[in-house]
Order: structure tokens, then sequence, then C-alpha cells
């Protein structure tokens, strides 16, 4: 049967196309982006060097500021999100932190929602506290909250949805209020990564992505992107990129472009798992709460075409954390998440960091909250393991 096929519909698919067009040919025709791994470019003549240098031509100079590999790593995430331009870290927190370093002064005022990642939440308070800069949290529910906080603010810091307790926001709504109030807005989309959301399109000016998560997807690569107006990257390269020093290498940015040619594959494989496991799990008579953004009835689900493999769920009173955590054989205990391998980390070790400056204990994240990054394993064995786990944890 002939049926007209409506473009809108296509979701991660019409994206994912773009994952196998280079944006910039390889020579020869290769079919996978080569490696430029030098650290300088040189020139033939002193004419072309000045040219360069003086902003006549564009070209390569060091590759602490542009490698061919790494240029073509960060315009293929600007170009998924719908952005103009792009720049590439080590990290996903050196990204970060260039980014609101190159947009905030003394005395200006950042407004960020409560649960985001721990370290920047680190960051907000403790190194831009000393720098004069102040911060406001708040609840991203509460409209009328956040809409006082924007009020001669210069940033505002989304996640959709948060760390560890995956609170949902309504980015829409959150971006138009920013931008009555004149205020910047940027969001952290490694969760759902730019084929299952899109925040610009949603009236985010500047998203950053973790890209050793989903976008590496092999747990062997360290890295962080920033995507948004060819006006907000030129400010960076000018404010915060060259002085901070955090590039990233063109090894890493291969692997990351070569990562990312299975991500629409890898992204089905761990919405399927996980949603599998977080349905049985909340059936489970061990699991007081499954908090996946699934399961959640928020205007912040709209702007979700998919859901990623990692959530959390809380045990109940009469589980042990240690010994659900020690009693699994095939789910491993680790940080981070993305990979092919599924991990596992519990709320009660991060409440344990020395200085207690954490969002978990800032924002009451429970002793009980487990948070699982689904990998590609079966998720029958995986099932199997978490069942056997929680059945000899019990008190």
């Amino acid at each position: 049967m002939n049926q007209s096929i409506n473009p809108h519909d296509l979701g991660a698919h019409a994206v994912a196309d773009d994952l196998f067009t280079p944006v910039d040919p390889a020579p020869f025709n290769a079919v996978s982006p080569p490696i430029f791994q030098t650290s300088l470019f040189t020139y033939d003549s002193y004419e072309a060097m000045e040219d360069v240098f003086a902003g006549r031509t564009r070209n390569y100079i060091y590759s602490r500021g542009d490698n061919p590999t790494v240029r073509e790593f960060e315009l293929l995430v600007a170009r998924l999100e719908g952005a103009e331009d792009g720049r590439a870290f080590s990290s996903g927190t050196a990204a970060i932190t260039s980014t609101i370093l190159s947009l905030v002064e003394a005395g200006d005022r950042v407004v960020a929602v409560r649960h985001l990642y721990n370290d920047v939440y680190r960051l907000l308070v403790k190194l831009l506290g000393r720098l004069g800069v102040a911060v406001d949290f708040v609840d991203p529910a509460d409209h009328d909250e956040v809409r006082k906080a924007l009020s001669g603010a210069k940033l505002l810091y989304l996640e959709n949805p948060t760390s560890f307790v995956f609170e949902l926001q309504d980015i829409t709504a959150l971006s138009a209020m920013a931008k009555e109030a004149g205020v910047t807005t940027i969001i952290d989309n490694s969760w759902a990564t730019p084929l299952f959301q899109k925040p610009i399109q949603h009236g985010v000016d500047i998203v950053i992505h973790a890209a050793s998560k989903y976008l590496g997807g092999h747990s062997d690569t360290v890295a962080g992107v920033v995507v948004g107006s060819k006006e907000a990257i030129a400010r960076m390269n000018v404010t915060s990129y060259p002085y901070v020093g955090a590039k990233l290498s063109p090894f890493e940015a291969w692997l990351l472009l070569r990562g990312m040619r299975t991500l629409r594959v890898r992204l089905k494989e761990h919405e399927r798992s996980g949603l599998l496991l977080a349905d049985r799990l909340k059936q489970h008579s061990a699991i007081a709460r499954v908090r996946h953004p699934a399961f959640q009835d928020h205007p912040g689900r709209a702007t979700l075409s998919g859901y990623a493999g990692l959530f959390a769920f809380d045990l109940t009173p009469d589980i042990d954390v240690a010994r659900f955590v020690n009693g699994l054989r095939d789910i491993r205990l680790g940080v981070s998440w993305g990979g092919p391998e599924t991990l596992v980390v519990p709320a009660k070790v991060a409440l344990q960091i020395p200085d207690r400056m954490t969002s978990f204990i800032r924002f009451g994240v429970s002793e009980q909250t487990i948070r699982c990054a689904v990998g590609l394993e079966e998720p029958e064995l995986l099932w199997s393991d978490l069942q056997q786990a929680l059945h000899a944890a019990r008190r």
C-alpha cells in the first residue's frame, strides 16, 4: 500500500543521515575521516603566513586552536543540533567552564536548575563565587520562581532531564522567559543527544555535550563540545578558549567521529533495554520509585523524541545499598555512562564526598537512589542480574 510520509515524523532517522555525510570531504574519497595527527601547520611564504595571522585568509596554525579532524567533529555536532558553529574541548567540564567564562564577569549572576551535574554545581558555587559571580538555583517547575530569578541575571543554565534524579523541565517555556529577560540560555544535552532532543529549535542559545557519553559511545574518550551561533563561538574564541588550554586531540576527535557513525543504532538499543528494565523495576517490590523521563507526565517530555538508557531508581528501606551493589555479577560499578557496558552508581557514595559541596546534599538526593546506565548487553541477562542482587540485599 502506498502511504505518504510526513518528513516531521521521521524523527531521529532524518537527522541521523547527516552522520554519514562529511562536513569536509576526506582526501582520496576515504570513507572514514582521516586523523590529522599534527601539532602545527606550516606555510609556503611569509605572505601566506601573514594573511592567516592578519585574518585575511582562514587556515590552520596550531592544533591547540584548530585542527582539521577536530574541526570536522565540531561542525558535525553543530549540524546535528541545528547550530551555526561549534568548539570542542578535552572534557565536558572544560566545555562548560569555557562557555560560562566567556559570558560572565564579576558582578554578574547565573540562574541554574537544581540537581545539575555535581562538578558544574561546584564550578558555579566555588570557582565563580571566587570570581565575584553569584548563582541562584531554582526549581524549574516553578515558573514564577524562575521568572523572578531571571530579572537582572546573565545566564540560565539547564539540563533536561537533570542529573541523577532526572527531573524534566519545559525548555521551550524557560527559554522564552530567558529571552524576554535578555538572558542567555545554556543547556547540557548529553543525555538526549541531538537525535532525541534539539534544544536550539526550542529557543535555547547554546548547547553543550559531554561527548565522552553517547557521542563517543565506547568508554574510550573524554571530550566536550559546545555549539551555538557564530557570534557565541567567536566570543568564546577570543575570551576563554585560547587561555583555558583544554583542547581536544586529533586522535580523540577521530574516535568521536567513528563513534557517532553508530549513534542512531546504539541509541535505539539503549532506549529499548532501558525502558524494558525501568518498567520491570517499577513493578518490583524492592523498588520504591523509578526515576525515568518516560514515566513523568510533564511538559518537558514534549521536546524529547526518544529516551536514553540512563535513569535511576530508589530502593525500598529494607534493601541494603552496599549489599545490592556488591551482589551484582554482570552489571559493574562505575561512573560515567553512554558506553556499551551497564554501570550503576549509588548516591550513597557521592554523599560521602568530604567537603560536602555537592548538589546531592544541597538538594536532597536519597541514600537509596541508584543511577543505572544501561549498556548494550542482552537485557534479559541484565534483568536476571538485578533480580538476584535485589533478592540477596534484603535486610
